[in-house]
């Protein structure tokens, strides 16, 4: 049966239902104690309200990244993005100001990364910011607009259910911790 763009569905509201399983996800995270993530509102300047209860406004400036918060005493900073290609992630998906952004928050000692859903794949993804950052720097210097499906899978780490937490991401940024340390211990 041949999928049909449903009326209203955008780029923007695409990935509400990514946005719902990580609502829930950091409710749990939070109810357990283990991490504070939240959803950050997007800053909207409302021109006039309709009669129909609807407004009509546009964005008051560039949005950083979609969640901020704690884990382990460090700042967490990640985007959420859902693509319905199996393929690759578009870097049409991505805004540079998001993407300096998260190059800030690495520089400051944050845990910056992206959670790439492939909807029609049903895998989602942790991938850390150097990856992404990377493959933009060299997009911007005339090469590839996306990323690999497969350099993401190899980059990146599939997100799994785990314990009742729909999309257990805290797993893969403990494993992006052990790295990091790793990393910082062979540089000593």
């Amino acid at each position: 049966m041949k999928s049909r763009k449903l009326p209203g569905t955008t780029q923007a509201n695409r990935g509400m239902g990514l946005e719902r399983l990580l609502d829930m996800t950091n409710n749990a995270y939070r109810n357990r104690g283990q991490a504070d993530v939240n959803k950050r509102p997007t800053p909207v300047k409302i021109q006039k309200r309709l009669p129909t209860g609807g407004v009509v406004g546009f964005l008051e400036k560039a949005s950083t990244v979609d969640y901020d918060g704690t884990y382990r005493r460090r700042s967490l900073q990640f985007e959420a993005k859902s693509t319905k290609i199996a393929t690759s992630f578009a870097f049409d998906n991505l805004h540079k100001h998001q993407v300096e952004h998260l190059r800030r928050s690495l520089r400051y000692g944050a845990i910056a990364f992206l959670i790439i859903e492939f909807a029609t794949r049903h895998e989602t993804y942790f991938v850390p910011a150097p990856v992404i950052i990377t493959a933009w720097d060299e997009m911007e210097r005339g090469g590839r607009k996306s990323i690999t499906y497969d350099h993401i899978r190899e980059a990146g780490e599939l997100i799994k259910p785990t314990n009742g937490v729909p999309l257990d991401y805290l797993v893969a940024v403990d494993k992006w911790i052990e790295i990091e340390t790793q990393l910082a211990s062979a540089s000593v």
